[in-house]
């Protein structure tokens, strides 16, 4: 599979030329025969929405995201942005994967950050569930959006699930203003002990540019079964960064050190029950 981590900046507020953004990238990706190519998290509305007075909220089947889903052609392609819900006042945090032009999988960001400088969930409502869908005839992924990976529990689950490939579109910064930890090197610890310990390839795709005191930072990198960065972007730059991968390095992984497998998924029901009976969060 050859995949295309789309690198890029966003116009805060600004659909229509971060739409623009988007076909950009896409035609360089068709001119690398991508078979995938990944977008950063909220690409098409910017990320500080707080900031901008206008409803910035689409659904997946607006006629300019299907306009790009439709110029990837067979390829898979995911999008970031502002959801508005199906049904109900709720607006999400949402990246949609489409195929040959098709919708085929919506994933609501679960885990949101309400914390300095990051105040997501004053805006959005946390996803109702993770699931694995298929790419392709004999692929499946899932998607974590950006602080969902700060979560091992949800790799967990997407890998038992069947993923062989975690898409994880970010929107990580550092804040112009002193900061407890340093997010470069938290996304790599984090990315290589996903590779690693659930032996898959994690695709990490952040962007790049400033808001208000946000300077995002890149960095995108993808990780293989064994942990190892075979592809790394540079950082503080729009870069649209192709790799192959040998999805068949998931199969040879996990024979050589079957950790999947012993997940023991009835324990742990067992004992997720006794933990939600003895008060545990619901």
């Amino acid at each position: 599979m050859r995949v295309s981590l789309a690198q890029v900046d966003a116009t805060l507020g600004d659909l229509d030329a971060n739409v623009e953004r988007a076909h950009g990238a896409l035609a360089v990706a068709a001119q690398r025969s991508s078979d995938l190519i990944v977008f950063p998290e909220l690409h098409l509305s910017g990320y500080s929405i707080g900031e901008v007075d206008a409803d910035l909220s689409v659904r997946p089947d607006d006629p300019r995201i299907e306009k790009l889903a439709r110029q990837a052609g067979s390829a898979g392609v995911l999008f970031g942005f502002v959801e508005s819900g199906p049904r109900g006042p709720h607006t999400y945090n949402s990246a949609a994967f489409y195929q040959d032009g098709r919708l085929v999988h919506v994933h609501r960001k679960l885990y949101l950050p309400a914390y300095a400088p990051f105040q997501e969930r004053n805006h959005f409502t946390p996803g109702p569930g993770l699931e694995a869908f298929s790419v392709g005839a004999d692929t499946r992924t899932a998607v974590l959006i950006c602080n969902d990976a700060w979560q091992p529990q949800l790799a967990f689950l997407a890998v038992q699930d069947g993923a062989k490939v975690l898409l994880v579109p970010a929107a990580s910064a550092q804040s112009r203003f002193p900061e407890h930890y340093d997010s470069h090197e938290y996304w790599h610890d984090i990315t290589h002990f996903y590779g690693r310990m659930f032996q898959v390839f994690v695709v990490f795709v952040n962007r790049v540019g400033v808001e208000g005191s946000l300077h995002f930072w890149g960095g995108s990198h993808v990780i293989d079964p064994w942990g190892n960065v075979i592809a790394n972007a540079v950082q503080d730059e729009e870069q649209l960064l192709t790799v192959d991968v040998d999805l068949a390095e998931v199969r040879r992984r996990r024979h050589q050190v079957p950790l999947v497998k012993e997940a023991r998924l009835g324990l742990l029901q067992r004992e997720i029950h006794r933990l939600l009976e003895a008060g545990g969060d619901l």
